[in-house]
């Protein structure tokens, strides 16, 4: 049994669905608050659905019991000012694993985010925090680190209105980075399941080519066939607001965006999960009729 958290996210959805398709027995632990028609799709999958709370030690002990393998990349990024990442981010994913272990689980496969980003905001001590636990348990584990997600950093809710001929840059625009591909982050998450070669490995993930903002703009034009407007966030605006934010949830962001600015080149991956998917992919579905 495979017990995905967080599996009504975008990430956690796909990785039950490509467990299901391949016949795994997946059981998707699921938020009581959680949206009832994304809850029923994971049923038509075949999954089992399980109601489970980070932040509710004795539901995870109940999600965990009879479990194989456990896959997490939960987070509460996207509903900041509802919960607190120090609540769930760090003190429920520690929950988690320390219910996994005490549940005999072999393996635990947790999703963080690259080595690059080195800020003492909450989020990344919280990632940190869980994959030392993971590093110090008695299970088998796997620790992903994805870089910036193309479909995020290069997409509207950060600026990247490029269907309108818009993109917010940070910094210079000179940075390169592996921008990754939602897609081969599942892939790889479902790669490693049932995988003895993941075993004890933290493995960095990237995408198949580091590109600037400013290259990836060139690479939108050449696709419009018209010039998109850049509106560049210069680095001294972001140490500010990451300064004025620190300590709390609201730093993340600024920070992420500064660490972003330093650029995020990253080896390839091994050839077994190794991402596939380019920018030039990524803007040909966002941009192309």
């Amino acid at each position: 049994m495979i017990l995905v958290a967080g599996a009504t996210g975008n990430v956690g959805g796909a990785v039950c669905e490509a467990l299901c398709a391949q016949g795994k027995s997946v059981r998707a632990m699921v938020r009581g608050s959680s949206d009832p028609e994304r809850v029923r799709w994971l049923e038509d999958l075949g999954a089992e659905v399980v109601r489970g709370e980070l932040r509710d030690p004795e539901s995870l002990a109940r999600t965990c019991e009879s479990v194989d393998t456990v896959v997490s990349g939960a987070t509460t990024i996207t509903s900041l000012g509802t919960d607190s990442i120090s609540a769930v981010d760090r003190d429920g994913q520690l929950s988690l694993v320390d219910a996994a272990q005490d549940a005999k689980v072999g393996h635990f496969v947790y999703v963080s985010y690259t080595r690059n980003v080195d800020t003492d905001d909450p989020l990344t001590q919280a990632k940190r925090a869980v994959e030392q636990r993971l590093r110090e348990s008695e299970m088998g584990f796997t620790i992903l680190r994805p870089s910036y997600f193309m479909e995020m950093w290069l997409g509207p809710a950060l600026g990247w209105e490029l269907a309108d001929g818009r993109a917010k840059v940070l910094g210079s625009g000179e940075q390169r980075v592996n921008w990754i591909s939602a897609r081969d982050v599942v892939g790889a998450i479902v790669a490693c399941v049932d995988n003895p070669r993941a075993l004890g490995q933290t493995i960095e993930l990237g995408g198949p080519e580091a590109l600037t903002p400013n290259e990836v703009v060139r690479l939108a034009e050449s696709f419009l066939d018209r010039p998109v407007a850049i509106e560049r966030v210069p680095v001294e605006a972001l140490e500010q607001q990451a300064t004025e934010a620190a300590g709390t949830d609201a730093s993340i962001f600024p920070s992420l965006m500064l660490c972003q600015t330093r650029g995020d080149e990253i080896e390839a991956a091994p050839e077994w999960l190794r991402p596939k998917t380019t920018v030039a992919d990524y803007l040909r579905g966002a941009l192309v009729p």
